[in-house]
């Protein structure tokens, strides 16, 4: 690793001699190039000399801890020597994670998408549950969130709900979480007690840059507006202000009712329409591309079951890499930073054994 760390960090100082050149200040686009990767390299080594510190700070109690005579106070460096131990720990984490290339797609917009499954209500209560997860993360990365569209249900939650994720490494992050998700509860309606199984499904789609961006023919859309149902104050049962888009060559549908304005719900309902039509069209060339699957890989295949939410254990899983953590009560407070680091770290390594193979 420190011989990877090192040629990073000369690349680094290169980088901040480029950035300080007239020709790169005046090229637009080479500017946001290497500011990007400026950013990405000044990430790594700020953590790495966070690793270097912590580790300083370590070899230096040891060194206190073999002289000390003084038991209390030889108890309180052991203490310390274990914090420092955990620290290290998750910052060599951070940096391994760092330390996987950057991809194009990297942060780029993702439109969540969230459907209650099998569970009835409780699928429904746990969409919200999940909505309010990753919000919570998103604010933890600095990532702004916006609803595009949602179905509330009746006896909570929502019966789906999309929304916009934007920021710096949106889509590394959050790329391997489409799939089912199945959460293990008493739920509130549950007189006996008994432990029910509910499921929800996520799919992530990559909002579309303005160079991939699909132009909608109106030709193809079948437009209706109807009036809103649910939360949402007096404009709600009083006005048309609901879009509904089906796209008639494919037959995708995009909703929108979030909107007080027809107007604002058409546009948001486009985008969403937009977002569907980009990833079908992908998912169309990953299936004429099948012998070269390293792209394919964890791809998130919505019918697979990814992940377990066991509430009576306090206990999540993750059963493509057989991860299990006891700390299901922060993860949906938003840590979910242990599980995704882990999923991104064992898809890369899946995407190099892939690429090895193809050309041994």
């Amino acid at each position: 690793m420190q011989e990877q760390i090192g040629k990073l960090l000369f690349r680094f100082e290169q980088v901040e001699e480029l950035l300080a050149q007239a020709d790169v200040l005046s090229d637009q686009k080479r500017y946001q190039e290497l500011a990007q990767e400026h950013s990405y390299l000044l990430e790594i080594k700020d953590k790495w000399l966070l690793c270097e510190d912590l580790q300083r700070q370590l070899e230096e109690n040891q060194n206190l801890l073999k002289e000390e005579k003084d038991l209390v106070f030889a108890d309180y460096i052991r203490q310390e020597i274990e914090e420092l131990e955990k620290k290290i720990s998750v910052s060599t984490s951070d940096l391994n994670h760092l330390l996987i290339p950057p991809d194009p797609l990297d942060s780029r917009n993702v439109i969540l998408e969230v459907r209650a499954g099998t569970g009835g209500d409780e699928a429904a209560i746990f969409v919200g549950d999940c909505v309010r997860m990753y919000k919570l993360y998103a604010d933890f990365k600095g990532w702004k969130h916006e609803l595009l569209s949602c179905t509330p249900s009746e006896m909570g939650g929502f019966k789906e709900y999309f929304m916009v994720l934007s920021g710096h490494n949106v889509y590394r992050c959050l790329q391997y979480e489409a799939g089912t998700h199945r959460v293990q509860r008493v739920p509130k309606t549950e007189a006996q007690g008994r432990v029910h199984t509910s499921a929800v499904t996520l799919a992530i789609l990559v909002e579309p840059d303005e160079s991939e961006k699909i132009v909608l023919d109106e030709k193809d859309l079948k437009i209706d507006t109807y009036r809103a149902s649910g939360a949402g104050g007096q404009h709600v049962n009083t006005t048309d202000s609901a879009v509904r888009i089906t796209h008639v060559p494919t037959g995708l549908v995009a909703t929108c009712q979030e909107e007080r304005s027809q107007h604002k719900n058409k546009d948001k309902a486009k985008r969403l329409l937009v977002a569907k039509l980009a990833e079908r069209k992908k998912l169309k060339a990953e299936s004429e591309m099948a012998s070269l699957r390293a792209s394919q890989v964890g791809t998130g295949d919505r019918s697979g079951r990814i992940r377990t939410y066991n509430f009576p254990q306090n206990r999540v899983t993750d059963h493509r890499i057989d991860l299990t953590l006891y700390k299901l009560h922060l993860i949906m407070e938003g840590d979910l930073n242990e599980i995704i680091n882990a999923l991104i770290a064992y898809f890369y390594q899946k995407k190099l054994e892939i690429v090895g193979n193809q050309f041994s």
